[in-house]
């Protein structure tokens, strides 16, 4: 049973030291009543009240781990429904499916393993493999895991069959050791699967059909009754109006209602006919409320636009990715290399320093710390301005690398010139073309000129 903020309080040591973040032990006791903090930010509390807030405390979505190794990786432990109220924290999981019977099984297993793409210098990549029971028997089933197995290494799994049978054998096969996701338990044969989970310590994902949450919930509590406590929820939804309506409810039901036993992640089976109806699903099910998201389709642009949007959504809003604020070498420039100054928003970055490498133009590229803001951004909220330009300029050591002082600043903030050229004398002020594809354009028929 959750506890109240003040019994909380009680709990605590009640020291005001200031050193959880919050100003006084009644302020982070009502915000961990609220969800909206850990316990383990509060250095001195005892073991036994460790004990007591052990419910108060557990976040209302349990964080499941799903593979072994470097790429194993955690859903749940979320504590909002709307990012900006705080963030969203563990990203969902991209899964490629694939039939067990299938003749390119090992091609398609060894493609996710191996795939990846760059972007805005993070390297992004799928998460998993599902391998899908397609009949035959529990030993060509595990013949199929182990070949997938095989073929890409280390890459977190899913078995999928009805077979209890045949999902042991898989696992008895070596692949247990890989902490792979059971799917699923059903009200129909929940007891063989549980015991199967339960044998070899995987989690284990429950389904029920057609969205049917009274179900769900009830076969939670079967499954906790069984001892299994690591587990999912598939809703068994087969639309797009059913995956919101599901997925909206058991986050609200275990945010706000406090309902334990679907306080776990969701396993959204996003399949369709066409990959680009696929895309549509797992996009929904990227923002609303996906833990685990399997996919049919190996579809280069489908994957990259669902990685690039999970990124996006998965960052923390008051925390936007950054680059190091310093002096960056763009190909191998010279000290007759044009110097052009930027903020270190990160996309701002790889969108200035794209443009210039892909046209061969080596080039000083100087990145102002603006806590990870835009141009535009940065200048309204007083964190690109003259003097932070000035600044960058003087400690980054680029007037003892070239051979002039000329200095391009970025066109939205064209009205900054003359205060720049007032902080650095001896500089030309040089305003740059507003949108990155065109400094190519401008540095080969301005600067130079």
């Amino acid at each position: 049973m959750a506890l109240s903020g003040l019994q909380i309080y009680k709990l605590l040591p009640q020291t005001n030291c200031k050193e959880c973040g919050f100003p006084t032990c009644l302020a982070f006791a009502m915000k961990l009543a609220q969800k909206g903090t850990e316990l383990d930010k509060c250095p001195y509390v005892s073991e036994e009240a460790k004990t007591s807030l052990a419910a108060a405390s557990a976040p209302p979505i349990k964080l499941i781990t799903i593979g072994a190794g470097d790429r194993a990786f955690g859903v749940g432990n979320e504590t909002v429904m709307y990012r900006h109220e705080k963030t969203f924290v563990h990203q969902p999981g991209l899964v490629v499916r694939v039939k067990s019977d299938a003749a390119d099984l090992a091609e398609v297993a060894g493609r996710a393993g191996a795939y990846s793409v760059d972007r805005v210098g993070m390297t992004l990549m799928l998460d998993g493999l599902a391998v899908e029971d397609a009949g035959g028997g529990a030993a060509a089933y595990a013949a199929a895991v182990a070949a997938a197995r095989a073929a890409a290494p280390g890459l977190p799994l899913v078995l999928m069959s009805a077979d209890a049978a045949a999902i042991d054998a898989a696992l008895s096969g070596g692949a247990a050791a890989e902490k792979p996701l059971i799917h699923a338990a059903t009200a129909s044969d929940w007891q063989a699967m549980a015991e199967v989970a339960k044998k070899h310590g995987c989690p284990l994902a429950i389904r029920s059909e057609n969205g049917d949450i009274d179900g769900l919930e009830a076969l939670s509590e079967q499954v906790r009754g069984a001892g299994v406590e690591d587990f999912m929820l598939d809703p068994g939804t087969k639309s797009l109006s059913a995956d919101l309506a599901a997925a909206t409810q058991l986050r609200r039901l275990a945010l706000k209602k406090g309902a334990r036993a679907l306080g776990y992640p969701i396993v959204s089976v996003a399949t369709a006919p066409t990959w680009q109806a696929e895309l549509v699903r797992a996009t929904q099910a990227v923002g609303k409320y996906a833990g685990v998201i399997i996919l049919d389709h190996f579809e280069p642009a489908m994957l990259y636009s669902l990685l690039t949007l999970r990124q996006n959504i998965y960052t923390d809003p008051q925390k936007p990715i950054q680059m190091e604020p310093k002096l960056y070498e763009i190909g191998s420039p010279t000290p007759d290399s044009p110097v052009l100054i930027t903020t270190n928003f990160s996309l701002t970055y790889f969108s200035v320093a794209g443009e210039v490498e892909s046209a061969g133009i080596p080039t000083w590229l100087l990145v102002a710390d603006s806590d990870g803001q835009s141009v535009l951004t940065g200048w309204a909220a007083g964190k690109f301005d003259a003097e932070k330009i000035a600044k960058t300029v003087k400690i980054s050591g680029i007037e003892q690398k070239v051979g002039h002082k000329k200095l391009v600043i970025p066109g939205h903030v064209a009205g900054l010139s003359g205060e720049v050229e007032e902080e650095l004398p001896e500089w030309k002020i040089m305003v740059g073309p507003r949108d990155a594809v065109d400094i190519p354009n401008y540095i080969k028929n301005v600067w130079g000129a």
